[in-house]
């Protein structure tokens, strides 16, 4: 893992690989690590960058009053120092949501974006009464209780070879942090810039996705100028863990028929 400073923050990330980037952006009450089945296998062709969010993983914590764009803020930054810019974004649930405040606010840094079982915000993407419904739901969870395995993430059980690293991300969440970046995703609702995504796009959805159902994904593909859209059978809302051959597959495809 590597460290860089943006705006006073500590940002950890994980990269490895070589020739054109792509930078992957976690879910919610992860870090890093959740991209690894993508890590591994796409680092014989590309140079591949994850980070953890201000918050999570290795990364310093979030400061008090940190909103959605000093998420994107922070990527951008991070994109910056590493000199990657501009490269193609894969984002997953939260990740998204991140990712469409970055192009709404830093279009300069993305060449390309892959967007998979994500919002537009809670708030865009589900409406305001699910979204408050959500939030009230984790700020009345236990600080302790915290499911790695949160009903509605997988199509059935976790795949078994990923469960002790979800367990190990799940240890290592910050409640405080964690509430932060999921208060910021209730309260968000991007839906109006959708429409003025300008570069290619691939949207890949679990066909059981549960938490955002393929309702959602219709509405990016109606919405964002030319989006492909590529469902995956039998799977729910971590698609890059429960199928990982299939994602990384769609993945690489993409990356190869848009080159950087």
């Amino acid at each position: 893992m590597d460290v860089v400073e943006v705006d006073g923050l500590r940002i950890a990330f994980r990269r490895a690989g070589s020739g054109p980037a792509v930078v992957f952006v976690h879910g919610g009450a992860e870090d890093g690590r959740a991209w690894s089945p993508q890590l591994d296998a796409l680092s014989d062709e590309f140079t591949v960058i994850a980070w953890d969010e201000p918050g999570a993983g290795g990364s310093g914590d979030v400061p008090e009053g940190f909103a959605l764009s000093d998420y994107a803020d922070s990527l951008a930054g991070l994109l910056r120092a590493l000199d990657v810019a501009p490269c193609t974004l894969v984002g997953l649930s939260w990740g998204v949501t991140v990712i469409l405040e970055l192009y709404r606010r830093h279009p300069d840094v993305v060449r390309s974006l892959v967007l998979a079982d994500g919002y537009a915000g809670w708030r865009g993407s589900l409406g305001p009464a699910e979204a408050d419904v959500r939030l009230a739901g984790l700020l009345d969870q236990p600080a302790d209780s915290f499911d790695p395995t949160l009903p509605g993430l997988f199509a059935g059980p976790p795949p078994a070879e990923f469960v002790p690293l979800l367990e190990a991300m799940a240890a290592d969440v910050r409640r405080h942090s964690m509430l932060t970046a999921l208060t910021a995703m209730a309260r968000a609702d991007l839906t109006d810039m959708l429409g003025t995504i300008q570069v290619p796009t691939q949207l890949i959805w679990g066909a059981l996705d549960a938490r955002s159902p393929l309702s959602v994904a219709h509405d990016f593909q109606r919405l964002i100028p030319a989006a492909d859209l590529a469902v995956i059978p039998g799977c729910g809302h971590v698609s890059n863990l429960e199928a990982p051959e299939a994602f990384n597959d769609i993945l690489r495809f993409f990356l190869r028929r848009h080159p950087a």
